[in-house]
């Protein structure tokens, strides 16, 4: 009877999955968007994080753009940061034209997840197109501290009170330009599709750029790359640092989530350590000394062979000129000589040492001829360390694409 079982079952069992299955074998799940978690914090930055301290029955309805589209949606909803349960009394998914669909997790609509883990949602039947517009909300029915954001969402949200998911204006009685629990969407893309993820503080973040019009670098990038189905996932925090952790984990502790872990992708752009550079001696690091170049290009070295071993392109890019930077604002000397020199250092590593699988001269493409160390007019947001919305859309022009992949 053993072998009867063995010889005549395993074939209707393959015969059973193929039938069930075509759907399935069609499904081609890929991060289509991304907004990178972070801790919130209190008095040991001196930036505020522009947030309440606590949600109760409350709903939070969050816009966002997708890269590529898709016929399915799921969306990844994090308490990385928690100390305690979150509990989602409902969420729904919803486009601007009037389709929407409930969120369900494992086949319900309540779902609790645990400090320090993220829950994925069912698949939602909802056709998004490429560079479309999603609406997220979150109904938050007991008191829940807002541990777990992206700082600078540079899209407003809006909350309100009770139970609205099913609201079809987005309105509340309090806004804020934060992302909050929401770290990823999915969408079950055309076959061919796959993603790019930008690794990158506030200049990816797109710090300086227009509030509510999807005007970062890598959003003209998505634009630049919506006809051939890869998706541009801006994993960028305001703040962010190389080797240590800044207004969010170092990019040597987040890559695996940021990177590694994303369905679909295949390259990722590295676009950091300005801030390592720049932070020590201001209100940010006060007591903390400038980094070496050695120690610069040794963290480099590490994303690049982790990127490697999972057989991940990785371009790097030079980082933008800053003599100038935030001066008049409460962050006082962010650029000095010493910085400017290892900046130039740093950079000319970059372009030469072909550690990298491509490089992207930033510095070249946004720097004045006549004084290299600055911003070029057109290009700053006027802080000189931003980019407008301006050069913002020259930076992604002036991507090679055959680069990327």
């Amino acid at each position: 009877m053993k072998a009867l079982y063995s010889r005549f079952s395993l074939p209707l069992a393959l015969t059973a999955l193929l039938a069930a299955g075509p759907a399935l074998a069609q499904e081609n799940w890929l991060t289509t968007w991304m907004a990178s978690p972070q801790p919130t914090w209190g008095n040991e930055l001196p930036l505020p994080t522009r947030i309440p301290e606590a949600l109760a029955d409350s709903t939070i309805h969050q816009k966002l753009r997708v890269s590529v589209g898709g016929s399915q949606v799921r969306v990844v909803v994090s308490n990385e940061y928690g100390k305690q349960p979150l509990l989602i009394g409902a969420a729904r998914v919803a486009a601007p034209e009037g389709a929407s669909q409930v969120l369900k997790f494992g086949g319900e609509e309540q779902v609790s997840i645990a400090p320090g883990e993220t829950r994925t949602s069912d698949p939602a039947a909802l056709v998004v197109p490429a560079l479309g517009d999603l609406v997220v909300s979150l109904y938050l029915p007991q008191r829940t501290p807002l541990a777990t954001f992206h700082w600078d969402g540079k899209q407003t949200a809006f909350i309100a009170p009770g139970n609205q998911v099913d609201a079809q204006r987005l309105e509340g009685k309090e806004q804020v330009e934060a992302r909050l629990f929401i770290s990823d969407i999915l969408v079950d893309a055309p076959l061919d599709s796959r993603a790019l993820v930008v690794l990158g503080d506030s200049i990816t973040d797109g710090n300086g750029s227009t509030l509510d019009r999807n005007r970062r670098w890598p959003d003209f990038l998505a634009q630049r790359l919506a006809s051939e189905n890869v998706a541009v996932l801006n994993g960028g925090i305001s703040g962010a640092r190389l080797l240590e952790d800044g207004m969010g984990a170092s990019a040597l502790a987040r890559f695996e989530r940021d990177v590694l872990s994303k369905p679909g992708v295949k390259s990722v752009v590295l676009m950091l350590g300005i801030n390592d550079i720049s932070w020590p001696g201001t209100a940010f690091a006060p007591n903390t000394p400038l980094p070496s170049l050695d120690r610069l290009i040794a963290g480099y070295r590490q994303l690049i062979d982790q990127a490697h071993r999972h057989n991940l392109r990785i371009i790097g890019t030079t980082l933008l000129p800053f003599e100038g930077a935030l001066e008049g604002s409460i962050i006082e000397h962010y650029h000095s000589a010493p910085k400017e020199q290892l900046r130039q250092a740093l950079n000319q590593w970059i372009r030469t040492s072909q550690a990298f699988d491509a490089v992207i001269d930033f510095d070249q493409l946004t720097r004045d001829p006549r004084q290299p160390t600055r911003l070029l007019p057109f290009v700053d947001s006027g802080d000189h360390l931003h980019p407008g919305d301006a050069g913002n859309r020259a930076m992604a022009e002036g991507v090679e694409l055959k680069a990327l992949f």
